[in-house]
């Protein structure tokens, strides 16, 4: 359950950094408010989670999802480049995020 919850606010954390690039610096008030929603679920969800996971490896595996997910995001919908040496950057932080998860059981 524990691992859901990360997983949930890991998801949570690509919600606002994407929302981020809707709010136009805070200046539009529907993604302004969804990005503040998100940020505030993301928090909360993480610090439910290390209340039983190691707290390192929660962060690291909760920031690499946004991170694995914001990029991916970027590719897919704002026509952000997909080069190779970038998918393999993220897929060593996937890997590193699996190890960590594999480690912590």
């Amino acid at each position: 359950m524990n691992w859901l919850l990360l997983l949930l606010a890991g998801l949570c954390e690509v919600g606002w950094a994407v929302g981020l690039k809707y709010t136009n610096g805070f200046t539009r008030l529907w993604p302004s408010l969804g990005t503040a929603l998100s940020m505030l679920f993301s928090v909360v969800l993480l610090g439910l989670a290390v209340r039983h996971l190691p707290l390192g490896t929660a962060y690291a595996v909760w920031t690499g999802i946004g991170t694995v997910g914001t990029v991916i995001f970027g590719i897919l919908v704002l026509g952000e480049p997909a080069s190779l040496s970038r998918l393999l950057c993220l897929g060593l932080i996937v890997a590193g995020i699996l190890g960590l998860k594999l480690g912590s059981s």
